[in-house]
Order: C-alpha cells, then structure tokens, then sequence
C-alpha cells in the first residue's frame, strides 16, 4: 500500500541544536499515528515541519504523491488543534468554527449547515452561543476539533490536545476524538508525551528520542516487543535487571534483562526458577498493588540486592498479608523476559536501581 504522507529524511538544527535527525515515516491513508517521546526529542518540530510553520533543512514531505515541502501553511489543506485551544475569545463556539470557512466562497446557508453539523458531531449544539469564557476545557477542546474537521482537510494534526484538561475528561476525550476519527477516515498525526494517550489511542505509534525515531509499531508492538532499553523504559513500567555472565556458555559480558511488573508472579510455595524478594515498601492502584522489594538470594541469574516492583492483583495482596520486612518468593516466567545488550540508552542513574516507573 503505498503512503498517503510521506517524511522522507528530514532534519533541522537550530543553531548548534540537532532537532531531527534523517527522519523516514510513511504514514496511510486514514491512519492514526501518535508521535511519542520527552520534552525536546523532537515531535512537535516535526508537526511544525507538517504544518509548513517550520522549515526543514534537508529532506521532503510527500501529501498524496504531491510535494508540499515549500508550500505555505494555507496551501496544504491540514487541520491543526492545538493544547492551548486557540479559540477567538470575542467570537461564540458556533462564530468560531465559522471563521475559517467564510473565505471559502461559501453562501451564508452552506456555512450555517456546515457548521450545525460539526457542533452536532461534537455534542455541542446547545451550547452554540456561547463564548468560549462560558464553556469548559473540554467543551473548548472539542470547539477547537470542530473548527479544525470544518474545513474538510486532507490530515489533521494535533499538538499534545488533551494535555491541560482534567483525567476525566481527558480518558472522555480520548474515545470522542478516536471515533471521530474514524468516521471521517481523515489521516491524523498527533504530538503527545502520555504514553497512556499512545496506547490508547494510535493505530501506530512512532516513539522518539534525541531527534531520531527510535521504533515505529502498533501499540501492542511497541508495548510487548520494544527493541532497545529505552522503548521499553519509557512506554509503561519495566524492571531492568543486570544479568551475570553466564559461565556455562560462551557469553562472558552481562545482558539486560527487562520484565514488567505485572509478568511477575508471587508464589506461596518454593517454585523452581523463584526469586526470595524483602519488600521494602507498595503502593495501592486501585485495582492492584504495586509492591517494591529487594532480592535477598541469588538463583543463577539475578544478582542479591536487586530491586523489583510487581503488581499483585488486590485480592491476592490481601490474602498474602504482607507488610514492610516481609520476605515473599517471587517468579518471572521466561516468556515474557525480554534482553538487551546494549544499556548505553538508559542513563546511569536507572541502571543504578535498575528498576524504571
């Protein structure tokens, strides 16, 4: 299939600052890709590249086969919702999703039914007199998505649009935003740094780091088989565990072992392959709690004093009655172990507690 948007090798610097390194991603028709990574990797300079707000120093954009590397912002036909709603405070929710399509050399009418019907496919038709002072984040949030799907884009980019609401209405947004989405089958690419967001979200999820892409994948690639320690770390909680060398093979240095707390399990009775763990302290989550210990006891493969985080399921922490001190045993079924040789994208201090929230 071939892509809809293409990103072919592009790069910017600002100054001496390296902001994208050789970017490559091609990107579908009606697909939804969150772009996902730390403050500074790189993400929303790349949305600034796709939006024609910025210039690259090198490399292309590709919309439809069309070229759209020098056009300018109004010449690329894209919606853009920003984190900060850019809503004209002195216009009402129904004026400001107007605005934009005035100069499209709509009549009067054509405007009037084209904007009932994106406030009617954001549930915000009774509020259409309202100004945006008058209305909550979300309702501004979804004042700002209306205005943007008004004019009918070719793709739609969002800037991290969730980030300044509540919980609540942030999870509610998130399936709205999704659904819309769908429906309309319009291309997005969405700038965010909640990986919870990621996941939920993308269709594909494109993880970065120092100006690079790091790994392209659907989220339950990118969650169950991250390529390198850094994936791993930083879409959701990994255990990192320096491994010994292993004097039965011809493997002499150490490997990284990563494991996420929720694969480990507490056993009530020796097990082979168990791990005698003191907790040192937990944590209650809701529906689990996230319990920290300290291993007590080498088993061949993983060092005494190693610390370790597992989510035990409510019921069975309470069962197991455990407090500070407690020494408990512990199993990591071998399928769900993951390795890495190279550690040199996990900074020092990590690899310190080798254990990663």
């Amino acid at each position: 299939m071939t892509d809809y948007l293409e990103i072919n090798n592009i790069s910017k610097t600002f100054g001496g600052f390296q902001a994208l390194k050789q970017i490559q991603i091609g990107i579908r028709q009606g697909e939804f890709v969150c772009l996902l990574g730390p403050s500074g990797c790189g993400k929303t300079t790349l949305l600034r590249i796709l939006a024609g707000l910025e210039s690259s120093d090198s490399g292309s954009v590709v919309l439809n086969r069309k070229n759209i590397t020098t056009l300018p912002p109004a010449s690329r036909n894209f919606g853009v919702v920003f984190q900060s709603y850019a809503l004209f405070p002195n216009l009402t929710a129904y004026e400001n999703i107007a605005y934009g399509l005035k100069g499209k050399g709509m009549t009067r009418q054509q405007i009037r039914s084209k904007v009932e019907e994106m406030l009617e496919m954001v549930g915000l038709m009774q509020a259409r007199d309202r100004y945006p002072a008058q209305l909550s984040g979300g309702q501004q949030q979804r004042v700002a998505l209306a205005r943007a799907i008004a004019l009918s884009p070719e793709f739609l980019l969002l800037d991290e649009p969730l980030s300044a609401l509540d919980a609540k209405v942030r999870h509610r947004l998130r399936q709205e935003i999704c659904d819309l989405q769908k429906r309309l089958a319009i291309t997005t690419v969405m700038v965010t740094h909640d990986q919870e967001e990621a996941l939920t979200m993308a269709d594909r999820i494109i993880v970065m780091n120092h100006a690079e892409v790091i790994q392209i994948g659907t989220p339950e690639d990118i969650y169950d088989r991250p390529r390198t320690p850094f994936v791993a770390d930083f879409i959701g909680a990994m255990n990192f565990i320096r491994q010994k060398a292993d004097q039965r093979s011809e493997r002499k240095d150490e490997r990284l072992l990563a494991v996420r707390p929720e694969h480990i399990r507490v056993v009530s009775k020796p097990a082979a392959g168990g791990v005698h763990v003191v907790l040192n302290f937990y944590e209650f989550r809701g529906s689990f709690y996230r319990i920290t210990g300290q291993t007590i006891q080498e088993d061949g493969r993983i060092r005494a004093g190693q610390i370790l985080q597992v989510d035990v399921p409510v019921e069975e922490f309470r069962r197991l009655m455990l407090n500070n001190g407690d020494k408990f045993t512990v199993v990591i079924p071998e399928e769900k172990m993951l390795f890495f040789a190279d550690r040199n994208d996990l900074d020092q201090a990590q690899l310190e507690v080798a254990v990663s929230e």
